[in-house]
Order: structure tokens, then C-alpha cells, then sequence
């Protein structure tokens, strides 16, 4: 009988209790980031979220990386190949082989690699500042924007080192998709 009051005990306070306070501190302490860090647009619409990547096909805007679960959250866990799997070469070739049919004139060696391979996650929002400076031809000229434009863009939109030392620079692709549009319109 101890037991099973013991286990009501525990059940209740880290069943229940300790998320539901560990919510209510991140609720006060850090809601934009405990509610998702959603970005919204100048009409106050959700359009995303800047911790997930979003898959862009339209040809005027910025891409961001290959994912082997076409931003799925829910897929999450899948296998990570090494770089040696034929499945992961041959995903590899054909993503390259669509840049470069979207960015004429461009060899394969010029191919940012984030941009032809997906991340750990297979949801990272964020590519190279190299690899957005690689689309930004064919982003010109899919919006008949001009190339410095859309460099100044590319450039104001680069969010550097965490403390200024870990991690690499890096573009948040929904955010700079957001501000091309203002550009478009």
C-alpha cells in the first residue's frame, strides 16, 4: 500500500507538477521562444517557424537544404548515412545536378555542400552565407532584382558566431525569403 501511494506521489508532482512549472517558467521567462519562435509576417500571419526549414520550389526565392524528409518533423530520427552509402551518393549527384541546371554556367566543384546535403536534423533553417551568394544569379534572374541587391540582402541577413566563437555564419532562409518578398512586391 506504501508503494502504490508513493507512486501517486511521484505521478503527481513529476508527471504533472514539475512540467507543468518548468511550462509556466518558460511561459514567463522566454514565451517567443516557449511558443516556437514562430516569425510572422507584416500582416501578423504566422508563416513559419526561424528554428525549422521550409522547403522553397518557387525559382525567386532563396533554397535552403536537401531534406531526406521533405520537413517532416514528425520523420525525424531517420537514419544519418555515411558519406560513403550509395543511397546518400547517388541523392547527392541528383541534387547537384538540379543546382547546376538551375545555375547555368556553375560547375559541380562550385556547389556549396550544404546545399547538396541535409543536415543532422534534416530540418536546419539555416544555410552558408557561400551558399546564398551561389544562388543569387538565378535568384536575380528569376525577380529581375539586381545581383547587388540581392548580395546586400544576403548580407544583412548573415547572423554571425553564438558568443562570437562556436558555430559558423550562417543565413536564416525564412527570414531572408521574407524580406525578398517586400522587395518583390
Amino acid at each position: 500500500m506504501k508503494s502504490i501511494r508513493l507512486a501517486i506521489v511521484m505521478i503527481l508532482l513529476f508527471g504533472l507538477g514539475y512540467p507543468a512549472l518548468m511550462t509556466g517558467i518558460a511561459q514567463a521567462l522566454f514565451p517567443h521562444q516557449a511558443n516556437g519562435s514562430i516569425v510572422y509576417s507584416d500582416e501578423n500571419k504566422a508563416v513559419g517557424s526561424k528554428l525549422i526549414g521550409q522547403s522553397f520550389q518557387d525559382p525567386r526565392y532563396f533554397h535552403g537544404r536537401i531534406s531526406s524528409i521533405n520537413y517532416d518533423s514528425a520523420a525525424l530520427g531517420l537514419p544519418n548515412y555515411a558519406p560513403s552509402n550509395e543511397e546518400m551518393i547517388q541523392r547527392t549527384e541528383q541534387a547537384a545536378e538540379e543546382w547546376l541546371k538551375k545555375n547555368t554556367g556553375k560547375t559541380k566543384e562550385e556547389i556549396p555542400l550544404d546545399l547538396i546535403t541535409n543536415s543532422g536534423s534534416r530540418l536546419d533553417p539555416h544555410i552558408s552565407p557561400d551558399a546564398a551568394f551561389f544562388q543569387v544569379p538565378a535568384v536575380a534572374k528569376a525577380t529581375g532584382l539586381s545581383e547587388e541587391q540581392l548580395k546586400k540582402l544576403v548580407n544583412k541577413h548573415t547572423e554571425g558566431r553564438m558568443l562570437g566563437i562556436f558555430g559558423e555564419l550562417r543565413v536564416n532562409v525564412l527570414k531572408l525569403n521574407m524580406e525578398l518578398q517586400k522587395l518583390m512586391e
